[in-house]
């Protein structure tokens, strides 16, 4: 009779259990989808809101490195222009390591089947795909996943994963291509100002200004992003970036990727610029312009040794 009691007692206690869970989960459920939502009318103007995914080939990656090419749309309303920017993000599942390679987009290569051209036009040949192929022939590097985030939704974005904006340092004045001015000194910026500080490129180092303050405030947002409040935060997060970023990976991926950032607190990340210093010459070609010529073998092996390191 006692067994019988102790039985019920457990089998009692196994039901409230899975009722509480079942309540738990419906009330994240339903809190996941409210900010999801919440996030989408932040950014219902997103360029990317109705497109469909391009054709990209890379391998699926489950467990271990992950290489995501990371591209800056810009173009005000056409379709597959130059792309403005051009990362490479490598994240190592395993050793919980971010890494990050600039491709300055004046860099002369060849292209398949469009021949020498900078590479930055690979994305105007043919979208995302093209240049996947253009970077492996060239640099030897596989890429996984694409994603094409357009910069009127970087400033959203920034002001989701820091809402009380990121401290800067800023060299001197800038105004010049931006649409807003920016003060010399150490300030906080929020997502316009941020904005307008990753894409000035009017200064002494031109484009190579651009890219180094692009990596500073990737970052930036990185540090900001590695809290347990940014868990909170990735349901709304990712109804901010649907619309501003057309990419091949599904929302689960993304959730998992933040979650494995945010969870083990990944390393410091480092970064790459190619080409390397002393690398290059600034050079002119009919048809094509001012262009970057590369030496490409010293290049690739210093991507292989910052990678392999």
């Amino acid at each position: 009779m006692e067994r019988t009691s102790r039985r019920k007692t457990r089998k009692r206690g196994k039901r409230i259990f899975l009722i509480i869970f079942i309540i738990l989960f419906g009330c994240v459920s339903a809190y996941a989808t409210y900010q999801y939502k919440q996030g989408l009318s932040l950014a219902s103007d997103g360029k990317f809101l109705e497109d469909a995914e391009q054709v990209f080939h890379g391998e699926d990656v489950k467990l271990g490195k992950i290489n995501v090419l990371l591209l800056g749309s810009d173009s005000r309303g056409e379709v597959n222009a130059r792309t403005d920017t051009i990362m490479i993000a490598q994240y190592d599942q395993k050793a919980h390591q971010s890494k990050l390679i600039s491709i300055m987009r004046d860099i002369y290569v060849t292209i398949p089947g469009h021949g020498k051209q900078k590479i930055n036009a690979a994305y105007a040949f043919g979208g995302p795909e093209l240049l996947r192929q253009t970077i492996k022939e060239n640099f030897q590097i596989d890429i996984n996943y694409y994603a094409v985030v357009d910069f009127e939704g970087f400033s959203k974005i920034a002001d989701v994963l820091a809402p009380g904006g990121i401290e800067v340092d800023v060299p001197y004045e800038m105004s010049h291509g931006i649409g807003i001015t920016i003060e010399p000194g150490t300030q906080i910026l929020h997502g316009k100002e941020l904005l307008g500080y990753v894409r000035f490129r009017h200064d002494r180092l031109s484009d190579f200004g651009r890219v180094q303050r692009q990596q500073e405030i990737i970052g930036k947002l990185k540090e900001e992003s590695l809290s347990i409040g940014t868990i909170i935060k990735l349901p709304k997060l990712l109804g901010v970036i649907d619309p501003y970023v057309d990419t091949n990976m599904d929302s689960i991926t993304l959730l998992m990727l933040g979650k494995d950032l945010i969870k083990n607190q990944s390393n410091d990340l480092t970064t790459l610029r190619i080409p390397v210093d002393g690398s290059y010459t600034n050079e002119r070609y009919n048809n094509v312009g001012a262009v970057l010529n590369i030496d490409l073998e010293e290049n690739k092996s210093a991507i292989d040794q910052f990678l392999s390191s």
